[in-house]
Order: structure tokens, then sequence, then C-alpha cells
């Protein structure tokens, strides 16, 4: 195995573009996460 190569089969650009992607959708759901709660928190709180 070689240093260009990797498990996925995929190139560093390729890579990074995959992480950039992965990250901005991870954070978009846990914005949304956190809204949902705080839209429920507000109508029921659980405390």
């Amino acid at each position: 195995m070689t240093e260009s190569s990797s498990l996925t089969g995929l190139s560093d650009g390729a890579a990074r573009e995959f992480h950039s992607l992965y990250v901005k959708s991870t954070l978009g759901f846990v914005a949304v996460a956190v809204v949902a709660h705080l839209l429920v928190w507000s109508w029921r709180p659980w405390f």
C-alpha cells in the first residue's frame, strides 16, 4: 500500500470534500435538534 492510497479508495481531495459535507450535515442536524428541544421545552418543560 502506498502513501497516496487509502482504505476507502478516495483521493485526498474527495476525502476532504466528503468530510466537509459530513461536518456540515452533522452541525445542521444538531442545530435542528437544539431548536426542536427548545420548542418542546417552551411548550412543556420537563424539569
